[in-house]
């Protein structure tokens, strides 16, 4: 594809960061190319900056890692994809990853998801790297009204929860369009293969995962008229299985949501966690 616009937020670099984008920027200069300051806030409301930033338009929109490598293929899929679905209906395009090492040789790929990519799902999981989602304008819309300072944890997660929860439609690709490379400098590393789910676990029962959900919580209470009613009643009944004292209350509270993950080692971990609390 021919038509893009490149836009970066300098959350604060002091390498050679500012010097590459200017002369990329003269290298394709009949591309708009723009760099904006970031708010030196962390990663997630770096990128929030850019996509709720009214300076920046278009009709598509994809979040970039600068040490990753895309597939000639993906921007062309996507779209293809989201050009299918009614322009006002929020959309969000995403897919598997191949793991690389730094001359960018094969490792392994992400996890292929089955179950469906609905707001039930993207309320206890993530099911792709930002790297890999391209999104309409409808859901570009709905991160500007949940605005950028939302206090989440991840900017893809969020969009996943977002898109879904008001009623727009997720396509995961189980075809990779990324290679991701992994190196010492990788914030979250690879997620693939049974010692991925144990990590994931592991994470779960030490408090961070809990910490997560009460900042998800918080956030998407701020934005319920963005949300359908199924999503609100999920998070109601899931916000009670978290607090709930009593072990039976808690179980039915969960049940009653129809929150899951996508595999079983993990949905299991999910409910081993209600019983110790550490949801």
């Amino acid at each position: 594809m021919t038509n893009w616009g490149l836009f970066v937020s300098d959350d604060g670099s002091s390498d050679a960061t500012k010097k590459i984008l200017a002369d990329f920027a003269d290298e394709y200069a009949d591309h708009e190319v723009k760099v904006f300051d970031g708010p030196k806030k962390g990663f997630a409301q770096n990128f929030l900056s850019l996509v709720c930033n009214p300076d920046i338009g278009a009709n598509f929109f994809a979040y970039a890692d600068q040490d990753d490598v895309w597939m000639k293929i993906k921007l062309k899929k996507a779209v293809q994809w989201l050009e299918s679905v009614p322009s006002d209906l929020p959309a969000l395009y995403c897919s598997r990853t191949e793991y690389v090492d730094e001359n960018l040789k094969h490792i392994a790929y992400s996890p292929d998801y089955g179950r469906p990519a609905i707001f039930a799902n993207a309320l206890v999981q993530n099911i792709a790297s930002g790297n890999t989602m391209v999104f309409n304008a409808a859901a570009r819309q709905l991160l500007q009204k949940a605005g950028k300072d939302a206090d989440i944890p991840l900017h893809d997660w969020w969009t996943y929860m977002l898109v879904t929860g008001a009623g727009g439609v997720t396509h995961f690709d189980k075809s990779p369009t990324v290679f991701y490379r992994q190196h010492s400098n990788n914030l979250w590393g690879m997620n693939a293969g049974w010692r991925a789910s144990l990590s994931r676990i592991q994470k779960l029962f030490e408090g961070r995962f809990k910490g997560w959900n009460e900042r998800h919580i918080i956030a998407l209470n701020g934005v319920t008229g963005l949300l359908t009613a199924d999503a609100k009643k999920r998070i109601d009944l899931f916000s009670q299985c978290r607090v709930s004292s009593g072990l039976v209350e808690r179980l039915m509270n969960f049940e009653k949501s129809g929150v899951y993950r996508q595999t079983f080692i993990t949905n299991l971990g999910l409910r081993v966690a209600i019983l110790f609390r550490k949801i």
